[in-house]
This record gives structure tokens, C-alpha cells and sequence, in this order.
């Protein structure tokens, strides 16, 4: 019994990489929740148990570098040719 081979399924390079850039800006927001919450495992030596001033820098700091990505995943992703003017997407 001979075995019939899988076909391969061949993706485009470019659309790849589109769905590929399409899926890190999708994620991005759960990755934004992650490093605002980090400021909140931080422990300190005093009784009051306040992050401070290093604490609001990192989260701005955050807050810049998400923006930044944001803007370049943005600026990366193409618009999709699927949709025509004259009628409705293609399949």
C-alpha cells in the first residue's frame, strides 16, 4: 500500500506576512495589559507599599513604546484587494 503524499499548502509571501502583522496588532493589546500590570508585583521596602515615581515612568514609558508599535504595525499593514468598488469581495 503506497501512501498519497499531503498536499502542501503554499502561502504567498506577502500575504503571509500581512496575516502575520495583522495577528501581532490583534495581540497587542493583551500585550499592553501585561506590562501596565507589572508595576503592580513591584514591592517596596516602606510601609506604605507604594510603587512611586519609578513605577509612573515605567508606565508611561509603557504607554510610548506601545503607541510606537502601534504606529509601525500600522504603517506596515496593507489594505486588503479583496474588496472592489464596483461590487462585493471576492471569495
Amino acid at each position: 500500500m503506497s501512501r498519497k503524499p499531503k498536499p502542501t499548502v503554499f502561502l504567498q509571501r506577502a500575504s503571509y506576512r500581512q496575516r502575520r502583522l495583522r495577528d501581532a496588532s490583534k495581540l497587542l493589546p493583551f500585550v499592553g495589559i501585561v506590562l501596565f500590570a507589572i508595576p503592580l508585583a513591584w514591592t517596596t521596602q516602606g510601609p506604605d507599599q507604594k510603587v512611586g515615581s519609578l513605577g509612573l515612568i515605567y508606565v508611561f514609558g509603557a504607554w510610548f513604546a506601545l503607541i510606537a508599535v502601534s504606529g509601525v504595525l500600522t504603517s506596515l499593514i496593507r489594505p486588503d484587494r479583496t474588496e472592489d468598488d464596483n461590487g462585493p469581495p471576492e471569495p
